[in-house]
């Protein structure tokens, strides 16, 4: 196997799990775009590997040693976002592909010195947190903006979907971006849209976006 395929299959199984522990196989097969049989297959040589604990008809958790590379993996895919953005001019809409790349040839000694020129920083250009040299990660309590009532007031923290490039132009043209303040002023019925204040301005926004907004009430 190839460092790359490993990589890969560790970042998502990491992900995934924030939501489902174990993950099923189905689950990392759909995520990855693979045939079940093959995620299967895939879950077995990292097992061997000491990377994984696999349990059939279980799924899949990682070991001490396959979750470290995740997050290595994870923090050198959002520092690449945030400097492509940050220093090269990138809009946040073009970087994750590039990011996808890029995050198995960066050295650490170069993934460090980027940290360094862009401050140590704990969120990426969509809001994730960049774990920490330890792994560690920062967090913040959120809730989608499709949860707030009326009236509630709350700042963008994340992009739930950071490869969506249709949401993230979208919102884009809403002026919606981690850091921003809005205003609930009205929820249309039947999962309808939203009406949102940022200053003074009045946005709707469609009802699947606002569902991967995630905002921090103030």
């Amino acid at each position: 196997m190839n460092r790359q395929a490993i990589e890969d299959y560790l970042k998502t199984i990491y992900q995934l799990a924030e939501e489902e522990a174990p993950v099923s196989t189905t689950r990392v097969a759909e995520a990855r775009e693979v045939k079940a049989s093959s995620a299967t297959n895939m879950m077995q040589k990292l097992a061997r590997l000491g990377l994984v604990s696999y349990e059939k008809h279980r799924g899949v958790t990682l070991t001490a040693e396959g979750q470290t590379i995740a997050l290595e993996t994870i923090r050198h895919h959002r520092l690449v976002e945030l400097y492509l953005t940050r220093e090269l001019g990138y809009s946040w809409d073009e970087v994750h592909e590039e990011a996808e790349r890029l995050e198995h040839v960066l050295t650490d000694k170069l993934a460090e010195r980027m940290a360094v020129v862009l401050g140590e920083p704990a969120f990426d250009p969509h809001g994730d947190p960049i774990p920490a040299r330890d792994g560690s990660l920062a967090s913040l309590p959120t809730q989608p903006m499709s949860d707030l009532q009326q009236g509630m007031a709350a700042t963008v923290s994340r992009v739930g979907d950071d490869s969506n490039v249709e949401l993230l132009r979208y919102l884009d043209e809403l002026g919606i971006r981690p850091g921003t303040r809005i205003t609930l002023l009205d929820t249309a019925p039947f999962e309808g849209p939203l009406t949102i204040a940022i200053g003074r301005e009045e946005k709707i926004v469609g009802r699947r976006a606002a569902d991967n907004i995630y905002v921090k009430l103030e």
